[in-house]
């Protein structure tokens, strides 16, 4: 697997050219407002299976052969990833095997199921999923796609900041969050070619910070489980590709609280009209929490996934 270019965020491009959701850029005056920027709100909570992650999931199993599309495929995730897989899948005419963890929202669960995934489950806190699955890969002849650490899935995240900066021109700052790094990495690559000047900042949960450890002493920190409601960032570590990438082009890792999360979907639920999950609060949460002064500056905000466990809006 080598080095992930602009090219390969280029070439996902027109594999996901209708398919994917082109998302709606939003902005809204009152978080303008709040933050002291403009803020460009891009709303991957409105792409198909409910996030980003359909992006890359299908990017990657487009790219099968013939074989690999016979065997299918095998993934783990604790929601975002599993949907985008089973969705990808069926709609290219191929199984899908997804590893997730017991505790999974009910929501994520019901619709990888009914996208035609068959699920296997795990202790998130107790079991390895990458173990897991490799043995159902190597039972089952099929082909691993991980959530995170494979080129295909980073340059098809790539994609969100594309058109991101396709819409609104060069930016100041980019915000992206973090579990493992897969859109991290994809934006800022699209970020280099498409904004050089913009400034991209990852944000991960105040429980879960691996990634700002990680960067910010030079080598890979590998952390347990977080416990935090942002469970797409549940993650113990970033990848292997995605980290070289983080470290050349990403000027810093921001985190937010678990507090500061709820408040975030409350804002956009009740003055954008929106629902996001906690994990998709994360970047916008940093902005408008000022946890990096952006006052005066164009500042694009990827909103990562809108798959929440309703109960959680009144949280």
């Amino acid at each position: 697997m080598g080095q992930i270019n602009f090219s390969n965020v280029t070439a996902a491009a027109q594999v996901l050219q209708g398919v994917a959701i082109r998302t709606p850029v939003l902005t809204s005056r009152q978080a303008d407002e709040v933050s002291g920027a403009r803020l460009h709100f891009k709303c991957e909570n409105f792409q198909r299976a409910g996030a980003f992650k359909f992006r890359g999931a299908y990017n990657t199993l487009s790219r099968f052969s013939a074989e690999q599309k016979r065997h299918g495929a095998v993934a783990f995730s604790s929601g975002n990833h599993a949907q985008a897989v089973a969705l990808a899948a069926r709609l290219l005419g191929m199984s899908a095997v997804i590893v997730m963890p017991r505790d999974s929202a009910p929501a994520k669960l019901a619709a990888t199921r009914e996208y035609g995934a068959e699920i296997v489950f795990y202790d998130r806190y107790t079991e390895d999923r990458s173990e897991l699955a490799r043995r159902l890969v190597s039972e089952r002849g099929a082909t691993l796609v991980p959530p995170f650490d494979h080129p295909d899935v980073i340059a098809g995240q790539g994609t969100v900041a594309m058109e991101l900066f396709e819409e609104t021109g060069a930016l100041d700052y980019l915000f992206v969050c973090v579990g493992g790094g897969g859109l991290l990495a994809g934006c800022a690559i699209a970020a280099e070619n498409l904004s050089p000047d913009c400034k991209v900042i990852g944000v991960e949960p105040e429980a879960g910070n691996d990634a700002q450890q990680s960067l910010r002493s030079g080598a890979i920190v590998r952390i347990a489980v977080p416990q935090t409601i942002a469970d797409g960032a549940q993650t113990a570590a970033v990848g292997e590709l995605t980290f070289p990438v983080m470290q050349r082009l990403v000027s810093d890792i921001v985190t937010v609280s678990d507090e500061q999360l709820r408040a975030q979907m409350r804002f956009f639920a009740e003055r954008m009209k929106i629902v996001v999950e906690p994990t998709g609060c994360l970047a916008a949460a940093a902005v408008m929490n000022r946890v990096v002064d952006v006052r005066g500056l164009r500042v694009g905000v990827v909103v990562s996934g809108g798959n929440v466990d309703v109960t959680r809006l009144g949280g």
